[in-house]
């Protein structure tokens, strides 16, 4: 079975990659940033709930983050706001992993696992693997005319990246990405999570083994060397970064990467400008992740009582920072709502901020940029198809369209 095969098979109850996207909201074209935009208007800050901790006690509470500046500063701030509730439910799935941890701890295994994404590393991954790896993957529809380019390309693609560059038999693909992503369906449904993560772990177990015995050119090979003030990683803090590093790597890059190609081809004076100035795609690739991230939300727990845009949050709180209505502040951005590759540049919050800003975003980056400039080079007229259906993008946690269909000449 090939990626083809997992992506093209008819959706039912017990397809982990349907139930996963309609458990993070994904139910048509219905856009949750008209709300966003009411309830930054009302607030910054809002409280959401209650925590009860007992009858008699309301609890800490539950607070959302909407607008840019308090947003930046409860990430910034890892101190007055942890990232330990992660380790509460993901981390009996992925094991500790640096998605839960806080400083200094936080900075030791960031700063080992940093060895891995080195900007020589990067550039010799553009050239050997990935662009290569996508031309291959379009020499199978090139002729065709036509194309779902999410389920076809976009969402295969990331994932083999990453397969690749651990070193992973291209065979154990199909099987690979499930795992993952059921594992990541943990609200979904825990037991097969559980079973996910087990069965992964088994798996890297023994290829963990063998890069001890035998280094090889891959990143787990980079993993099991790599030390920082000599501290190295165990085998278990190794497998929870593997655990971690599919769906981060991967979920998020097909969803960005679709989310900005979406933008482009509705907005075909754009897309030209872009076709015809090559130097314009770092512009777009900054402006799609701020106008449709591909995750809205990033949790943290407040340690002490902290005043945000002037909204006191007490110690204990929940604090849930939504990334895509952050991005459209309009505080901060002219017309927020609107896609513009041409708006003055300023730093969005796409990829987080502070501690845990994304390990991998120089990856995700240089990932969109060769899918689309091959795009572009090898299907001349590229063009949304007027007679499909299921151009919008979807989703209230995670976001992306769920078909690109297209034509070209």
């Amino acid at each position: 079975m090939d990626d083809s095969e997992v992506i093209g098979s008819t959706p039912t109850q017990e397809d982990p990659f349907e139930e996963f996207n309609r458990a993070m909201g994904a139910r048509g074209d219905a856009s949750p940033y008209p709300e966003f935009i009411r309830l930054r208007g009302e607030s910054p800050v809002h409280a959401v709930g209650l925590m009860p901790i007992a009858e008699d006690d309301s609890g800490p509470g539950m607070f959302t983050a909407y607008g840019y500046d308090a947003v930046h500063a409860i990430l910034g701030d890892g101190e007055a706001f942890s990232s330990a509730g992660y380790g509460e439910v993901m981390g009996l799935v992925m094991g500790r992993s640096i998605l839960e941890m806080d400083e200094p701890e936080h900075h030791t295994y960031r700063s080992i696992l940093q060895q891995a994404f080195t900007r020589t590393e990067m550039a010799r991954w553009e050239t050997e693997l990935v662009e290569p790896l996508v031309n291959r993957m379009v020499d199978q529809f090139a002729a065709d005319g036509r194309a779902d380019l999410v389920r076809q390309l976009l969402f295969p693609f990331p994932v083999r990246v990453i397969a690749a560059l651990l070193g992973l038999p291209e065979e154990d693909l199909p099987e690979f990405h499930r795992l993952a992503v059921e594992l990541i369906g943990v609200t979904v449904n825990w037991d097969r999570a559980i079973e996910s993560s087990e069965k992964l772990r088994q798996y890297f177990s023994g290829i963990v083994a063998e890069r001890r015995r035998n280094p090889a050119d891959d990143m787990i090979s980079v993993l099991v060397s790599a030390e920082q003030d000599g501290q190295h990683l165990d085998d278990e803090e190794i497998f929870a970064f593997l655990r971690l590093l599919l769906p981060a790597g991967a979920e998020t890059t097909y969803r960005s990467s679709s989310n900005l190609l979406y933008g482009l081809l509705t907005h075909r004076d754009q897309f030209e400008a872009l076709l015809a100035d090559r130097s314009l795609m770092a512009r777009a690739i900054e402006e799609g992740i701020r106008w449709e991230p591909p995750l809205l939300i990033i949790i943290r727990t407040a340690t002490r009582d902290v005043d945000v845009c002037g909204v006191v949050i007490p110690a204990g709180a929940s604090v849930v920072c939504n990334l895509g209505s952050a991005n459209h502040d309009d505080t901060r951005w002219v017309e927020p709502e609107s896609f513009d590759i041409f708006r003055e540049r300023r730093p969005h919050i796409g990829f987080a901020h502070g501690p845990h800003v994304c390990l991998g975003m120089h990856l995700a980056r240089m990932e969109t940029q060769v899918a689309l400039s091959v795009l572009f080079d090898r299907l001349p007229g590229l063009r949304l198809d007027p007679a499909a259906d299921g151009h919008y993008i979807s989703g209230e946690i995670f976001r992306a369209p769920p078909r690109l269909d297209v034509l070209w000449d």
